[in-house]
């Protein structure tokens, strides 16, 4: 039996197509030659822009590790790599606000795990990363004043405010729902998929997912009953991952513009990615460009200089994803089909 490609060149060149085109636009609006000569390149620069690949590396070794300790070491270093990758690529060719959390449970089982335990996988995931944004974002209004945290000096860095809280309490609200369907009551989760496939649509698959609520329920109990210090380190790992993440940013400012107070770009790293959740367009492709371009462009920077940094981020932070992706994608498929 033939199966049909997860992706096809319509989902890898239209993310690509629409960063670039908005990139192209910016530099055609305000890049010129004079403005090419103020920056300031040298093996500084250099030297901080292979800091920030190490950032973005040190990101990807922080996820890769916890798939395998969510797995209980059942996934090998190499499936931990694949299906990261795999993750990042299928979150950077959907729409941020689908997200590409669902093809995990997939990954997860043709890589020989049970669908009930991907699925517990992929929610525990899901929360470690909510509570991160749950929890940070209060400490970075701690550290910085919301004066400088928001800028509004534009109409569309205004908006960036208003629509991070309102993004925040949902993230809130639905970290909650997945604390409790995580460690009491996965039977709400359960009762849900039963409820759904009841309908005369997908009542077909109605014993299928009986048994795959079984096995839901014995992965959820057997992870929310792992001691206390198991979720100390995979919720510092998720920490210091997304950490790594945000810090990549800092590096590149670092490489081309002296700015000082690195706690404003960092928290709003956070406060732009919280956003970002909501956007329409795949991996925020396109919206993501335009939103950084006038957030950060309060700090004093250069056009020139916020331009490279916004090219050298994306491709460190996105394009990468979807060349590797590329390559392990066709390889994934034939193995696993």
């Amino acid at each position: 039996m033939r199966h049909a490609k997860p992706f096809g060149l319509t989902q890898l060149l239209l993310p690509i197509g629409i960063g670039f085109i908005v990139i192209g636009w910016l530099f055609g609006r305000e890049f010129s030659y004079g403005t090419f000569t103020t920056i300031h390149f040298s093996w500084g620069s250099v030297a901080f822009i292979v800091l920030a690949i190490l950032f973005m590396l040190g990101r990807d070794a922080g996820l890769i590790y916890r798939f395998r300790m969510l797995s209980k070491k059942r996934l090998s270093w190499a499936q931990s790599f694949n299906i990261h990758i795999l993750n990042e690529f299928t979150s950077a060719v959907t729409p941020s606000a689908v997200g590409g959390s669902a093809f995990v449970v997939l990954f997860l089982n043709k890589a020989g795990i049970s669908l009930g335990r991907s699925t517990a996988i992929m929610i525990t995931n899901l929360f470690l990363d909510e509570l991160f944004f749950v929890i940070i974002c209060p400490v970075v209004f701690l550290l910085v004043p919301l004066a400088e945290l928001f800028n509004v000096t534009s109409v569309i860095a205004a908006t960036i405010g208003v629509v991070f809280w309102s993004v925040y309490m949902v993230l809130f609200v639905w970290t909650s729902v997945l604390f409790v369907g995580l460690f009491y009551r996965p039977d709400i989760i359960v009762g849900f998929f039963n409820l759904v496939f009841k309908f005369p649509i997908l009542k077909r698959w109605h014993s299928k997912i009986k048994t795959f609520s079984a096995s839901l329920l014995d992965a959820s109990h057997e992870i929310s009953s792992q001691p206390f210090l198991f979720w100390l380190k995979a919720y510092a790992t998720t920490t210091l991952s997304w950490t790594s993440r945000f810090l990549v940013v800092n590096a590149l400012f670092l490489a081309f513009t002296p700015i000082s107070n690195h706690l404003v770009v960092f928290g709003r790293q956070i406060m732009l990615w919280v956003v970002m959740v909501v956007s329409p367009t795949p991996g925020a492709s396109g919206l993501t460009e335009i939103a950084f371009r006038e957030y950060y462009s309060d700090l004093m920077l250069g056009s020139s200089s916020i331009l490279l940094i916004i090219l050298i981020w994306r491709i460190i932070s996105y394009y990468l994803y979807l060349i590797l992706g590329v390559f392990i994608i066709p390889k994934w498929i034939k193995e696993s089909f």
